[in-house]
């Protein structure tokens, strides 16, 4: 993407369904992996960095062609759900308003309510591409680079921070955390964005006397409040 940078996020491994498993370096995850358990529902995790301001892209490669009832990219609040079990195989993704999701077959959901986007893909190695513009408000999806077209709009009214998604029913799906960028309009957003980059770490800014406000907006950036803000000081 023109005009972005790097970012460094992962899967959460305190976000994630029972039935989902990470990669020691957290990038790939895992679905429905027990050699004596089916799958028995449906799984989610949640990556460790949520938006609340400027244009995010990321891409999830298919390490094994998507199958079954649902295999889904997307984003979500904290409040979307990770986990179904009952043997309930649904699309989690935009099952109800806290996310949005785009499934292999071809249809995006949100509200509970789905709409036919692009044409399904089953191969092997596909990658989606998640833009997630919070200065528009828009979604929109790619396939191996090139854009699938506007997804979503009206995210930038959501009033909380959204959180890129994965999920899936079926066994054995491999999912690949690939390219993840961001870029930010405003001076400030830079200067944050090049603290956040140069610090590395949460605890490196923890160590120092920052401005609690300051120190909230790297929290933000890192997925995790301030331990200033927590009453903790170092």
């Amino acid at each position: 993407m023109h005009g972005h940078v790097g970012e460094h996020w992962e899967w959460d491994m305190d976000a994630k369904s029972p039935a989902a498993r990470l990669s020691p370096c957290r990038r790939a995850v895992y679905f429905h992996t027990d050699p004596v358990l089916e799958s028995e529902g449906t799984a989610g995790v949640r990556g460790t960095k949520g938006f609340s301001h400027g244009e995010h892209y990321w891409e999830i490669e298919f390490l094994e062609p998507p199958c079954g009832s649902s295999v889904m990219v997307g984003l979500g609040t904290k409040k979307a759900l990770l986990h179904t079990g009952n043997y309930q195989f649904i699309d989690l993704l935009g099952m109800d308003c806290e996310s949005w999701g785009l499934s292999y077959k071809g249809s995006v959901w949100h509200g509970g309510e789905s709409r036919t986007y692009t044409q399904p893909f089953y191969d092997k190695s596909t990658v989606i591409g998640v833009l997630l513009n919070l200065h528009t408000g828009t979604l929109v999806f790619y396939r191996n680079g090139s854009s699938l077209g506007l997804a979503f709009s009206g995210l930038d009214q959501v009033g909380a921070p959204l959180y890129p998604l994965v999920s899936s029913t079926a066994p054995e799906t491999e999912l690949f955390l690939g390219l993840r960028t961001c870029q930010f309009t405003s001076l400030q957003e830079r200067c944050l964005q090049a603290i956040a980059q140069t610090l590395g770490q949460r605890a490196a800014a923890d160590s120092l006397p920052l401005p609690a406000a300051l120190q909230e907006q790297l929290g933000v950036r890192w997925g995790h409040p301030s331990r200033t803000l927590l009453g903790v000081r170092t």
